[in-house]
């Protein structure tokens, strides 16, 4: 998609390091010539805000690491030692928390942006496989680190989630006697917590450059769906991309700030300040918000298998979402029978995060085993029918011709339509 770049070598340096190893025009190319459709919004500058979060989680993470002593007698104490003694631990014990949630409400916008521009179709799908992979092993990362304070939530929610895999024959019992690393939830098992979390993010890191450079070989998509057909629907990603990307990281950031600064436990539950307790189990055990609806959708199933199968299918539904919508269009903007199915979709998933943090009782059963049946419904039944039935809007000849109609620029004569537009 990028071709080549514009760099020129002007210092004696840089003429001999690009003889040698072309590293300069590489990132040029990548990073400052790439074109862009023209068209892009803010909702595609969270590709960026993932990218930062996670070298923010990385850098309090290894930080965090130098203070923290993995043994079940002792991790509670050292956090506790992280925010009170070690200067401005308790800037990076937030900082590195509530960073979690952050790159968790920057993926679940990235993700459903992709749903509803249809960034998932040809010749993309290697990008977004790479997408959900990362998903995975974010959650995976995510779940590991919540054990590592060892209060009350993080001793019992591993004790709940790890005995899931109980619930596979054969296979389910060594698998969890394994993974706790003896017959219950102990010393063991917080330090095979502790080892994967500190590896994953670096594999995350892999996984990531990989999806950007899919990224870069199939190029951006855009909000119309339409592919880049001349150099007028592009714009070099510097400076009007790194320019709109830092303005909306700058906003992320202030509104991470207000977690950090004035609600850093909102998010988290009290149980957790209470140091782990075997003897004691807690009224009513949740995991943490951004597991919630698949959380709702285990609790749906009244088998155990089941429910572990329904909750593992909800995250596996998403690797064949490319081959399951039947759709040649790809942006909902020119789908109108899909965009009212999307948005139900989109209430689904709140209603079941909200169902997951009810009590496993009653009407919140009902109600989930409904929003848990429409969710598959949506990606097995609603989105093939879909591709068949649903007559689409006629879409522009190009980007520049969507560009300049929403602009009011439609009237204007074609030799002007055609022109490049000036950015003063």
């Amino acid at each position: 998609m990028s071709g080549p770049s514009s760099y020129q070598p002007n210092s004696r340096f840089e003429k001999w390091l690009e003889a040698r190893l072309p590293i300069i025009s590489m990132v040029h190319a990548q990073a400052v010539d790439f074109p862009s459709p023209k068209n892009l919004n803010y909702f595609w500058t969270f590709g960026g805000i993932l990218t930062v979060m996670l070298v923010v989680q990385i850098i309090t993470g290894v930080v965090l690491v130098m203070h923290y002593t993995p043994h079940a007698s002792l991790a509670f104490a050292s956090v506790e030692h992280i925010m009170r003694d070690v200067n401005y631990g308790w800037l990076l014990r937030y900082m590195h928390s509530n960073g979690a949630s952050m790159f968790f409400i920057a993926v679940y916008i990235h993700i459903f942006r992709g749903m509803y521009y249809g960034s998932y179709k040809e010749p993309r799908e290697v990008l977004w496989i790479l997408g959900v992979i990362i998903f995975l092993l974010m959650m995976a990362t995510a779940f590991m680190g919540y054990v590592l304070p060892w209060g009350q939530m993080s001793f019992w929610g591993a004790t709940v989630i790890t005995n899931l895999f109980s619930a596979f024959p054969f296979v389910g019992e060594p698998i969890v006697t394994w993974l706790w690393g003896g017959f219950s939830v102990d010393n063991a098992t917080l330090n095979r917590f502790f080892a994967l979390h500190y590896l994953l993010p670096f594999m995350i890191a892999g996984v990531v450059f990989l999806h950007i450079w899919a990224l870069h070989v199939a190029g951006n998509n855009n909000p119309t769906g339409i592919s880049v057909k001349t150099k007028q629907d592009t714009l070099s990603f510097h400076p009007y991309y790194t320019m709109k990307d830092a303005f909306a990281l700058v906003c992320f950031f202030i509104f991470f700030g207000w977690f950090l600064f004035w609600a850093p436990n909102y998010l988290g539950h009290p149980d957790n300040y209470i140091q782990a307790n075997p003897m004691v189990t807690p009224a009513h055990i949740v995991p943490e918000w951004y597991f919630l609806p698949f959380y709702a959708i285990l609790r749906a199933i009244p088998s155990k298998l089941g429910g572990v199968l329904a909750m593992f299918g909800a995250i596996a539904v998403l690797f064949i979402l490319p081959w399951l919508d039947t759709s040649k269009v790809r942006s909902a903007t020119f789908r109108p029978l899909y965009k009212q199915f999307f948005w139900v979709f989109g209430f689904v998933c709140v209603m079941l995060g909200w169902l997951g943090a009810m009590p496993a009782e009653g009407i919140y059963v009902i109600l989930s085993r409904i929003f848990t049946a429409y969710y598959f419904l949506h990606f097995l039944v609603i989105l093939p029918v879909l591709g068949m039935i649903e007559t689409p809007k006629p879409l522009p000849a190009s980007i520049s011709e969507a560009v300049l109609k929403k602009s009011g620029g439609a009237g204007r004569p074609a030799a002007a339509a055609a022109a490049p537009e000036h950015r003063g």
